[in-house]
This record gives structure tokens, sequence and C-alpha cells, in this order.
């Protein structure tokens, strides 16, 4: 479209992109997610404002932020390795589980419609950021995490979820790793290697997912825009380890809340756009 041709509408593109890429890296290492949850937003929005078929637009919008996920998961990952904070056993025992959830979800959002991908986003950013203001869970189901086919259903049902919205899946394995007696600060590190998990077999299945269609913009692989990627990786695989480091030192509670905030605002935007 020529309007990525154009310098100036490519500087305010830059601009904003930026912006969201150093808020969500720094939110990737300090909560352990991938920072789809303000991608998947931004880039729909910017989009939009680029005149890309509405048809396309979401589902470029998701398998971009899987696609960006991935340098900044294994990042992230990195940096709670270094600490030695990651359930190393729980992610061996997912290197199944999740990847083919994720590619489930892919392949589901790949074949469903624009105004359902905005409904399914709608729906599970406004129970993650209700789950956010919140607050941390105080009761727990078990002292520890169920059998190996527990595990392994809730792989399949994290990965498949988080790819399906174009997430990496750290609020949901929080929420799961918590619920099961282990510590958050265990389940924020193992989430970083969960999106990892998630992020590439989604991004694989999201490129083969969209390739050629006629309706995407230039320089996209499929549903992934490779400029948006080049803009946004190397922004937030910078904010990443600052994210990991206030994780491991300060209290989070404030952060959580601003979050819960904005996803519910993201939540009330979509289903806006559905009316």
């Amino acid at each position: 479209m020529s309007v990525f041709s154009d310098p100036s509408s490519l500087l305010g593109l830059a601009f904003g992109l930026a912006l969201a890429a150093a808020l969500a890296g720094f939110l990737a290492g300090l909560f352990g997610i991938g920072g789809g949850a303000i991608y998947v937003p931004v880039l729909y929005q910017t989009y939009q404002w680029l005149e890309v078929p509405e048809s396309v637009a979401m589902h470029l919008a998701v398998g971009t932020s899987i696609a960006i996920i991935v340098p900044t998961s294994l990042r992230s990952l990195l940096a709670h390795l270094k600490r030695d904070a990651v359930d190393r056993k729980l992610l061996k025992e997912w290197l199944v589980a999740v990847p083919l959830g994720s590619i489930a979800g892919a392949l589901f959002a790949a074949d469903a419609s624009s105004a359902s991908l905005r409904g399914i986003f709608a729906v599970l950013a406004g129970l993650i950021g209700l789950k956010l203001l919140a607050g941390r869970i105080t009761w727990q189901i078990g002292q520890d995490l169920p059998g190996l086919a527990g595990r392994s259903l809730a792989g399949l049902l994290i990965g498949f979820l988080s790819a399906l919205i174009g997430i990496g899946g750290g609020v949901l394995n929080n929420t799961f790793m918590t619920i099961y007696g282990r510590p958050m600060i265990q389940a924020v590190a193992t989430s970083a290697g969960v999106g990892a998990l998630i992020s590439l077999p989604g991004l694989v299945t999201y490129v083969l997912g969209g390739w050629d269609d006629p309706l995407l913009p230039a320089l996209s692989l499929g549903y992934v825009s490779l400029s948006s990627v080049a803009l946004i990786a190397p922004v937030s695989l910078i904010a990443v380890p600052m994210g990991a480091s206030l994780a491991h030192r300060l209290s989070r509670r404030h952060l959580e809340i601003g979050f819960g905030l904005f996803l519910l605002i993201v939540a009330a935007r979509f289903a806006y756009s559905l009316a």
C-alpha cells in the first residue's frame, strides 16, 4: 500500500510502535508475558489507520504479535534462567502439549472471521484484565501441580487460547501455577519459556495460514508484517531485562492495576467495534 512508502506515515507508525514495544518488552520481563495484549490492539489500530482491509487487519495484528513474541520471550527466558527461577521440569513436559495447542489455536484463528477474532480477544482480554485487577489469587486448588494428564491438558489449553489471540500465555500460566501452590516469581519466570513454546509454532502456522492472501499489505509474510516486526522487536528486546530485574525486586501491584485497566479498555474498544 502507498502509505507504507510515505515517509511521514512511516515516522508516525515507527514512533507509536516504538512506545508500545518498550512498554510490552518491559512487561514481558516483569510479568513473564509476551506483550501480545499490548501489541495486538496497537497493531490493529495502526493497520486500520494504514487502511489495511478489515478482513485481514485483525489476523495480521495477531500473527505479527506472535512473531514479535518469539525473540521477546526467548530474551525474557534467558534473563530468568540466569536467576535460576524457571521450572525446567514443567517446560520439558510441555514441549509437546503447548506447541500442539498453539498450532490448533493459530489454525482456528486463520479460518475465523475478523469479527470473531475481535470478539474472542475482547472476552479473553476482559477476563485477564479483571484477574489482574483482582490481584494475586490467595486460594489454592492444591499444594502442587496436578499429574501429567492434568498438566498436559493445561498446556494444551494455554497454548490454544494464547495463539488464538496473539499473546504469550504469561497471565494464563501464572494463574495455573499459583493456584497449585507455586511461588509467583517461579510462575513468572516459567511463563517466559511458555511464551517461546507458543510463539515458535504459532509463527509458522500464521505464516502458512495467510500465505498468498492478496489483501495483505506489502512486506507481509502470511499473516506477519515484517516491517512491524523490524520496528518493534529490537526495542522490546532492550526493555525485557529491565522488567525481569524489577520482577525480582519490587512489588508489582500498581502495574497490575494499570495493565488490568488497559486490558478492560481494549476489550471495550473491540466489543464496540462489533456493535
